[in-house]
């Protein structure tokens, strides 16, 4: 078997992956002011993958390319996506926005409410008004996709599942990139891998990974206080998709190097939200929202850095937009540069902000959440109705899938939420003890709930009007079923 393993008061408060592809090795070059000023941009997105990578301290993830982009340049031990869904998420990324500011707040193509808000800048629109040759590999997944200009696309709206076929996603890369011509060029390369449906096709995919694991090698993942034959199988393929999407990135990284770009290219390595299982995906739980994050900026990232400062994925697009010396719009986010020394600015946030919407039309079930570097609050905004998306996969509970002993009243909150949910993250990282109703959090609870609306009036959260929850539940067909 092989071996597994976020007013004075508040203010204070605050401060209070191929075998012969791994480990490549990425440039580091100082340039001149003028060399640095049109670098090129490659952000690379894994689908619905957690912080499972050797380099965050997963024993079972073989992850050696990712490992190696990591340890030359600088991981995000706090990152976090705007809502723990895929459409939502990406959109995030590419306008610097949160959904309910921009508007994907569910599945792109499921419902004409999931849509872009006409008319806002995006990273590849400023990219190309720059003169900057951009292309997409993989699935765009956001609506619509005028919004975003690609002078190349090899994509599929709707999966790409063809993507799993990590060789050719590279072939394509090298493709692109000798077609630039002199042009500085953004890449945004999306993988399928490690997403659903797990099946044979997943844990081996033209011969990728060699070797994939079987359900006798894999332990459930800790956030699911599960255990069944059925969870360690979809496990293991989850596992595989991760093998197979870090030999693509090794693979990529080479055709990168082969082309003579990779020392003029920073390089993004994020995923769209947490794993397809329950309590990650979907939710506003750790494991759905928090996710890997690793810069390599060439010249500027200092190699092997591990930082712990509070960033979210709304952070990408003013960030790119620095190394490609263009003044962003009015975004919520912040370049992440001055991290990457590892100096990071006392004026640096010390919340998070994340939300849920909704997946598919019905299952829309609003969430807001803020996270301090200790503490995290979930206000679940329609609490008085059951949670009509409480399982992924094959993590619903039945009589031979339960939850290990203490656990019960976990699952009891993903399927009947209370209104608030309240987490001391260091001592309970899994979020399993609910602390909101505990009268020594009473100050705590009052602070983070304070943030959070103050967050939320400040974006125009529409979701401040009930009135706006019962017309888009309208609008979505959602009925309510009581949660008691």
């Amino acid at each position: 078997m092989r071996r597994l393993s976020w007013l004075p008061g508040l203010l204070l408060w605050l401060c209070a992956t191929a075998p012969a592809a791994a480990g490549i090795s990425l440039p580091e070059r100082n340039f001149s002011p003028a060399q640095a000023q049109r670098l090129n941009i490659v952000l690379i997105t894994a689908d619905d993958l957690g912080k499972s990578l050797g380099a965050y301290g997963d024993p079972m993830a073989q992850t050696p390319n990712l490992d190696a982009l990591a340890a030359q340049g600088v991981l995000f031990e706090r990152a976090w996506v705007s809502q723990a869904s895929c459409s939502s998420s990406r959109a995030s990324m590419l306008t610097g926005l949160y959904p309910h500011q921009h508007g994907q707040i569910g599945l792109a193509g499921q419902h004409e409410e999931f849509r872009l808000r006409p008319g806002l800048p995006t990273l590849p629109g400023l990219l190309r008004s720059a003169g900057y040759f951009n292309g997409i590999i993989g699935k765009l997944h956001i609506d619509p996709p005028a919004a975003f200009p690609f002078d190349r696309r090899w994509n599929d709206q709707n999966g790409a599942i063809e993507s799993r076929d990590v060789r050719r996603v590279a072939r394509v890369a090298g493709d692109f990139v000798r077609q630039r011509g002199t042009k500085p060029f953004f890449l945004y390369v999306n993988y399928f891998d490690p997403h659903r449906p797990y099946d044979s096709d997943a844990d081996q995919f033209l011969g990728l990974p060699a070797a994939p694991y079987t359900a006798a090698d894999v332990t459930p993942l800790p956030f699911l206080g599960i255990d069944s034959p059925q969870i360690r199988s979809e496990v293991a393929s989850y596992y595989n998709g991760i093998s197979r999407l870090d030999t693509g990135v090794g693979l990529l990284l080479q055709e990168l190097k082969r082309a003579g770009v990779l020392d003029r290219t920073v390089v993004v390595f994020v995923s769209d939200h947490g794993a397809p299982f329950s309590r990650a995906k979907t939710t506003a739980y750790e494991a759905g929202v928090a996710v890997p994050l690793i810069i390599h900026w060439p010249g500027t990232s200092r190699a092997g850095l591990r930082s712990e400062a509070l960033v979210s994925t709304v952070d990408l697009m003013p960030t790119l937009l620095e190394a490609a010396r263009i003044a962003p719009p009015r975004t919520e986010g912040r370049s992440l540069r001055p991290l990457l020394g590892g100096n990071t600015p006392a004026q640096w946030r010390g919340v998070l902000f994340a939300e849920y919407n909704a997946h598919a039309p019905e299952h829309f079930y609003p969430r807001r959440a803020v996270r301090t570097a200790r503490y995290k609050l979930i206000h679940n905004l329609d609490s008085a109705c059951r949670n009509p998306l409480s399982y992924i996969g094959n993590t619903r509970l039945s009589p031979t899938v339960r939850p290990a002993p203490g656990w019960n009243p976990t699952y009891r909150n993903l399927f009947q939420p209370p209104e608030f949910e309240l987490y001391d993250l260091r001592n309970d990282p899994f979020e399993t003890s609910n602390l909101a109703q505990k009268p020594t959090q009473a100050q705590r609870l009052g602070n983070m709930q304070a943030a959070l609306m103050q967050w939320r009036q400040r974006t125009g959260d529409p979701l401040l009007n009930p009135g706006e929850i019962a017309r888009l539940k309208s609008a979505l067909g959602v009925g309510c079923v009581s949660r008691r």
